[in-house]
């Protein structure tokens, strides 16, 4: 699994943080997605998963190896 966020499009819910706290986190001063890891363990796939469907500005963009 490979994750890219489009920063332009992010409008900083926060859903993605709650979901997957560990694969993504906000800038301080405007909430912006930050990507934590791109390539995340499988653990941590389900979440990531996820996290790009409750996207309110479908940010997340997830390609499956």
């Amino acid at each position: 699994m490979k994750i890219t966020v489009d920063e332009a499009k992010c409008c900083g819910a926060g859903q993605c943080v709650l979901v997957a706290p560990e694969v993504f986190d906000q800038r301080d001063e405007d909430g912006i997605v930050i990507l934590l890891d791109a390539e995340p363990p499988a653990e941590q796939h389900s979440l990531a998963r996820e996290a790009a469907q409750v996207c309110p500005a479908a940010a997340i963009l997830i390609e499956e190896h």
